[in-house]
């Protein structure tokens, strides 16, 4: 205790670090306030339905990525999601389109013009996420809730049209508070923003949790409910474990040491991560199966949105599971290059014995990074339908999107990477790290 403390005396001790985790706590405080106001127009007092609706199924998962937002009817409804959509698809452009892959190799220049495109690209999924929030506004909430139309005698055309540009503007200014929060803070703006969604739920589905298991059980409700807490608490720090634990396949290669005329005497290693993408696969995954949903007006009973409603049915925890796995590959593809590593290896001097260099180079790293991939690709995907589980065995739809899935792998994954900045601060300044012993190992994909 007495470590901790005087480690965040060290912290406010380096005053540029100081600096920029009160910029973020006060971008963060800023999007928190702004998830509370609702639509202009809109009764906030008659929402009761609404935030009924968007505690259950897909519905109740974008709401909390949006921290409660899209149940407040907000300004900030929408949350991030439209610029995760856009940045999956822009990525997937990288892949099959050449001018996206041109850029993708251009460097700094080639990142900002992608992150352009990705923002022109957020609009027009907005301009369809908009319309289809207004078209489940007018279903789940009264028509009297609806003051502009009803008192000020604007046409539902107008309202909803208004209403589009505003959830627009709300959506760009989420995203630019986190890229202020990128350059000028600490950590992951994005990332730190979802987070942040994420826990503000948290309170309510542990109230919700609570209020059901003392109604279903009045005996035995408080010991099963410290039971399901200690199993929380477990599965949080396997989490952190799992994600710190450096699991690495060392391929062996002989380097040449051209100084002393030594050749093959030297063995280096090339570092291959089981999960090199990170969580990024389960927030793509995620984001895709919430396409059904909105295009059925976010209406969990229509069409294919009444499948992937179901978190505890066969075929959502399927797709998702599959999905998971692809965009595993996809990403680690995008992330990690076998040709670059191999054409650096040449450029060193570096070689595995027994294989030439440059394209068999190549082809031998991609098909290692392949089957090193396969297993982290399954337990990705086993963390993502961990929630169906703890929902079968009798856990709140609510509070068991923290036993798994995207809510649980983003909490440590952001906050491990949040503390590694911080730590890497600490440790220029000659101060002792976050952790006893060693460094605190983070985890890059978000």
């Amino acid at each position: 205790m007495k470590k901790l403390i005087q480690t965040i005396k060290n912290i406010f001790k380096i005053e540029e670090l100081r600096k920029r985790i009160l910029y973020t706590l006060g971008l963060l405080v800023i999007y928190r306030l702004g998830s509370f106001i609702v639509l202009p127009g809109i009764d906030s007092a008659q929402l009761a339905n609404l935030q009924n609706t968007a505690s259950e199924g897909l519905v109740g998962l974008l709401n909390m990525f949006s921290g409660g937002a899209f149940g407040n009817a907000s300004i900030f409804a929408l949350g991030v999601m439209p610029y995760i959509s856009a940045s999956i698809v822009i990525q997937l452009l990288g892949v099959f389109v050449p001018y996206f892959r041109k850029l993708q190799m251009e460097g700094e220049s080639g990142r900002r013009k992608m992150n352009q495109y990705t923002r022109y690209l957020t609009i027009l999924i907005i301009c369809i996420q908009g319309p289809a929030y207004m078209a489940a506004l007018h279903n789940q909430i009264p028509a009297s809730a609806f003051v502009a139309v009803n008192q000020l005698g604007w046409s539902n055309f107008w309202f909803n049209l208004v209403s589009t540009v505003i959830l627009l503007g709300g959506t760009m200014f989420v995203m630019w508070l986190g890229e202020r929060i990128t350059d000028r803070g600490i950590g992951n703006g994005i990332s730190l923003i979802i987070m942040v969604g994420i826990i503000a739920r948290l309170p309510f589905a542990l109230t919700a949790e609570v209020a059901e298991k003392f109604n279903a059980n009045a005996g035995g409700g408080l010991l099963i409910l410290v039971v399901e807490l200690v199993v929380l608490f477990f599965v949080f720090v396997a989490a952190i474990a799992l994600v710190q634990a450096v699991r690495k396949v060392p391929v062996q290669y002989a380097k040449r040491v051209i100084g002393n005329k030594q050749y093959g005497g030297v063995r280096q290693y090339i570092p291959m991560k089981i999960n090199a993408a990170g969580v990024m696969p389960i927030i793509f995954a995620q984001a895709l199966m919430l396409f059904p949903l909105i295009f059925s007006r976010f209406d969990s009973t229509r069409g294919l949105a009444a499948v992937f409603s179901n978190y505890t049915g066969f075929w959502y925890n399927l797709v998702f599971g599959f999905l998971v796995v692809i965009f595993t590959y996809f990403y680690t593809a995008v992330t990690v290059n076998p040709t670059m590593m191999a054409e650096d290896m040449r450029k060193n001097g570096g070689f595995i014995p027994g294989v030439k260099p440059g394209k068999k180079t190549a082809e031998y790293l991609d098909s290692i990074m392949s089957r090193v991939t396969l297993p982290g690709s399954f337990f990705l995907a086993l963390i993502a339908i961990l929630p169906a589980f703890a929902m079968l065995c009798g856990v709140n739809n609510q509070f068991a999107s923290f036993y798994g899935g995207t809510s649980l792998l983003i909490l440590v994954g952001v906050v491990l990477d949040t503390l590694q900045q911080i730590e890497s601060y600490l440790l220029m300044r000659h101060y002792d790290g976050l952790m006893k012993t060693g460094r605190l190992k983070g985890r890059s994909g978000m």
